[in-house]
């Protein structure tokens, strides 16, 4: 990379949101504005942040299955999952702080929020050299007829993402915390809390996926996907080769690869 550019070159305004707020406004705003994850703060001091997952996660929960979704505040989902930088440093440093964090707080002298970057946001400068094989994680496959609650601790048990849906020996969507969150969300809005335990374990996987399933060829080049990725606003891509599932490339794969 090149020594000249500077943090303040590849950041953007940071995205906030009031651990006061709802959870339901956090998911709104992440989903609106295409930003995982927000930057919680109180009094505009930063006190950490909330992803998509944590929102999956809470909703989620049996415990909180008689809580509306708009009755639980960002407070209760807040992480301690990003670090900090300044302006005027080498975008250099930004590479392996990344590869560890989904973003990175931008602050001023004065120890102000004045900016964060994400792997989106590195992404849109560089990118990695080479063919795309160097970026391609393994890809975790689920049957379109599983349960999501049986989904969701896989998530949580092995700390897995994201999911191919396989139906009937064909990849026909994917699974993200994102579509958890989204779906749980819905499900605690329109179902009464004492009928939540026997339809949540109803609820199958191909009812919450995202299909169809938009995909890459191996032979495709990183800026290519890279572009397609950022263009649609999505954080992974799944790779096929000559009609085989050969992995999948995230957000997270590129910036390592870089």
């Amino acid at each position: 990379m090149t020594k000249e550019v500077f943090i303040k070159d590849v950041m953007v305004k940071p995205a906030t949101i009031a651990k006061s707020a709802k959870i339901t406004e956090a998911l709104d705003k992440m989903l609106d504005e295409g930003i995982d994850p927000l930057i919680a703060v109180n009094n505009n001091s930063v006190v950490g942040t909330v992803s998509r997952k944590a929102i999956a996660e809470k909703l989620g929960s049996k415990q909180n299955s008689t809580i509306a979704p708009t009755a639980i505040h960002v407070a209760s989902v807040v992480e301690e999952e990003f670090t900090s930088v300044y302006p005027d440093e080498n975008v250099n440093i930004l590479v392996p702080l990344l590869q560890q964090y989904k973003l990175i707080v931008v602050y001023d002298n004065d120890h102000r929020l004045i900016g964060q970057v994400s792997r989106g946001n590195l992404l849109k400068k560089y990118q990695p050299e080479g063919s795309l094989d160097a970026a391609i994680e393994k890809a975790v496959t689920i049957e379109a007829e599983e349960r999501v609650v049986h989904l969701r601790r896989r998530m949580l048990d092995d700390n897995i993402t994201r999911f191919i849906v396989s139906e009937h020996d064909k990849y026909t969507g994917i699974v993200t915390e994102t579509d958890v969150a989204i779906a749980m969300r819905k499900f605690r809005e329109s179902v009464e809390g004492n009928h939540q335990d026997h339809r949540i374990r109803n609820l199958l996987v191909k009812d919450i996926m995202s299909s169809p399933l938009l995909f890459v060829e191996r032979t495709a080049k990183v800026s290519d996907v890279v572009a397609l990725m950022l263009k649609k606003n999505i954080s992974s891509m799944p790779v096929m080769d000559k009609g085989k599932l050969a992995g999948i490339v995230t957000r997270h794969s590129l910036v390592n690869a870089l």
